[in-house]
């Protein structure tokens, strides 16, 4: 998948891979995408309950040896 932009969040524990999430956002226009790259099995929920809450779009979420990959669409 094609992104404008990336955010390496391995490492790093709730909350602080959203909260990376929400900041890069922010530098970011309405329809560019962002990859996030987490390792805290909890932010598979995270980033579900922040796309909810906040109207991005969580294009794709992929799980494989340990480390999840997300996609986020700017609304």
């Amino acid at each position: 998948m094609q992104f404008d932009k990336e955010l390496d969040a391995r490492g790093l524990n709730c909350p602080l891979p959203i909260l990376r999430t929400k900041k890069a956002l922010t530098d970011m226009t309405s329809g560019q995408v962002l990859k996030i790259m987490a390792t805290d099995p909890g932010s598979v929920k995270d980033f579900q309950a922040f796309a909810r809450q906040t109207g991005n779009d969580l294009l794709s979420s992929d799980a494989a040896d340990k480390e999840f990959t997300f996609f986020m669409k700017k609304k």
